[in-house]
């Protein structure tokens, strides 16, 4: 649930701001893609910290668990910072880059993303704080904690665009102090911990280098998401809008559906700690057939929904004439997805990120940047772009499914 954070509160923006317009709806687009980027490309903090907690924890060291979560929160400040200082210094051309002109998109876009950068730091230690959480198998803190953030952004978001009138930049607003919130109560949680909370920079130093296969696997994977709102920016800002309200469905029902990678992660991490591989592939399968299920009702219920949910987004009919062409392709995903998520969780608990890294990559670049990049100059507008979204899926889905077959990934290591 946690990881649904800055999708969540996406997807909340989504649905207040749509109704300003379609300049803001692409906007928001163009910032919280932007965002969403850097919030994503840094998830290694939650999978990174879980594996490496969830290992200690299983083998009866839960002080070295927890002390893990105090050198990811470190970590985590010091890249917020530097994601703030980023996006500060260069919102303005790269908002102009990614919306493809300097217009009223690209503007709302910097105005929006300058204010809810200011949240980088807050959301990254909600990200730390619930890697090392849920890796000693308390997972209803972090539940609760977003929660309050989210109902805290959910509350605020409306009122602060609307009655009070600020409009875009209220969304943002709402946004950081939401991420404050959640913030806030990781911290306390650590700090109740009976474990010295001084930074180590060795530990820090071994940590980003634990991390650096799931940074390049996002960092690909975040470049292909960028890529391809680049491409649909080019075709105009009815299919932008039709573009972020799909993304921010899937992005959210992703990491819905992450919930048994989540469970998977922190299960098979314990069993591989405590040297009990079949625990670990009895997990993988129970969690296999659950992200199918799960995946396939997700479908249906997306599919019933078609003509309701785009109108909570916008009341643009061009956007929503694009809406409707997306919608079958944002469905037809959610069991491959489901499946998926659920295994890359399995493989990250045993270690197995390196392969996780390849298989990502190697989608990316056969499947989702090709027909991106080909879906402008050929005229196949949103539905190119997400032909390649479903290809990179469904090959991500043949190698997990070939790689969980074998038994290499019960012997992969995880360096605490």
């Amino acid at each position: 649930m946690v990881l649904a954070a800055e999708p969540l509160y996406l997807l909340v923006d989504t649905a207040v701001v749509g109704h300003l317009g379609t300049v803001a709806l692409g906007g928001l687009a163009v910032g919280g893609g932007l965002l969403a980027w850097a919030s994503a490309l840094l998830n290694f903090l939650a999978y990174g910290t879980t594996a490496r907690a969830a290992r200690r924890a299983g083998a009866g060291d839960r002080s070295g668990a927890v002390a893990e979560g105090v050198q990811a929160s470190w970590l985590a400040l010091a890249l917020g910072l530097a994601v703030l200082l980023f996006f500060q210094l260069l919102a303005g051309p790269l908002t102009r880059l990614l919306a493809g002109s300097g217009g009223p998109v690209a503007e709302a876009g910097e105005t929006w993303l300058r204010i809810a950068s200011l949240g980088a730091p807050l959301l990254l230690l909600s990200l730390a704080g619930n890697g090392w959480l849920r890796g000693v198998q308390e997972l209803h803190k972090p539940v609760r904690y977003v929660l309050a953030g989210s109902l805290v952004s959910l509350v605020l978001c409306p009122l602060l665009v609307h009655p009070v009138g600020l409009g875009l930049p209220g969304s943002a607003i709402a946004n950081v102090v939401g991420q404050a919130v959640a913030a806030a109560l990781f911290v306390r949680a650590l700090r109740r911990e009976d474990v010295p909370v001084r930074p180590r920079p060795a530990a820090i130093r071994a940590q980003l280098g634990i991390g650096r296969d799931l940074l390049l696997r996002a960092a690909v994977l975040q470049l292909s998401f960028l890529v391809a709102a680049g491409v649909v920016a080019r075709e105009g800002a009815a299919q932008l809008g039709a573009h972020q309200i799909a993304l921010q469905l899937f992005f959210f029902l992703a990491l819905v559906l992450d919930a048994y990678a989540i469970a998977a992660q922190t299960l098979v991490g314990h069993a591989l700690g405590a040297g009990r591989p079949d625990q670990a592939r009895a997990t993988a399968g129970r969690v296999t057939l659950w992200g199918l299920g799960t995946g396939v009702l997700v479908a249906v219920v997306l599919l019933a929904l078609h003509d309701v949910l785009p109108p909570l987004f916008s009341g643009d009919p061009a956007v929503l004439d694009q809406a409707g062409l997306v919608w079958w392709f944002l469905a037809f995903l959610q069991p491959l997805a489901g499946v998926v998520f659920a295994l890359d969780g399995v493989l990250m608990g045993a270690g197995d990120v390196g392969y996780l890294r390849t298989v990502t990559i190697g989608a990316a670049v056969v499947g989702f940047l090709p027909l991106s990049l080909l879906s402008h100059s050929l005229g196949w507008g949103l539905a190119g772009v997400w032909t390649g979204l479903d290809l990179f899926i469904a090959l991500r889905l043949v190698a997990v499914l070939a790689r969980v077959a074998g038994s290499r990934w019960l012997s992969a290591e995880v360096k605490a």
